[in-house]
């Protein structure tokens, strides 16, 4: 499995990468970032690297052996002992079983490195593969959302450690 790194400075060329090359990808099932986001990705960048440093969120990568991003794994909006959780796999790296161990290890740092009790998470009726990867990892149903303008689900799991 790759590393699962918490996000740093020097990853943003690498992340820059990852999400041009899955732009059309990731569109498919979430909303697109807009070109903005490319055109302002540094400022984009320092800007997470802050709110990390502020303990309202906390960004994680998923590097290959060649230091390439396979994934983003995030924990966002941290209070009360909860955050949203949000990942997204490489198109070249899905299918492999990597989005559901990583949202499994986000799910024992949230709780060991980060305090976390429980996190959220959403997505669309149609992604069938996030819906999944959720159920697998102990996410339950807790009402409807939208997202994007599409239809969707939000989830609840408690993250409570021995």
């Amino acid at each position: 499995m790759p590393d699962l790194q918490l996000l740093r400075p020097d990853h943003a060329p690498a992340l820059l990468v990852f999400e041009r090359e899955n732009r059309a990808y990731f569109a498919a099932s979430i909303s697109d970032r807009g070109e903005d986001y490319f055109i302002r990705f540094d400022e984009r960048h320092r800007a997470l690297l802050a709110e990390q440093e502020a303990g309202i969120c906390y960004f994680h990568l998923l590097v290959g052996a060649e230091g390439e991003v396979l994934g983003r794994v995030n924990l966002m909006d941290v209070a009360d002992g909860c955050a949203e959780l949000g990942y997204r796999i490489a198109e070249r790296a899905a299918g492999r079983g990597l989005a559901t161990w990583a949202v499994r290890a986000m799910c024992d740092l949230a709780a060991d490195r980060y305090g976390l009790t429980a996190l959220r998470a959403a997505t669309t009726l149609d992604n069938a593969a996030s819906r999944a990867v959720l159920a697998r990892t102990g996410f339950t149903v807790v009402g409807g959302t939208e997202l994007g303008g599409r239809p969707g689900l939000s989830y609840r799991r408690e993250i409570v450690r021995p």
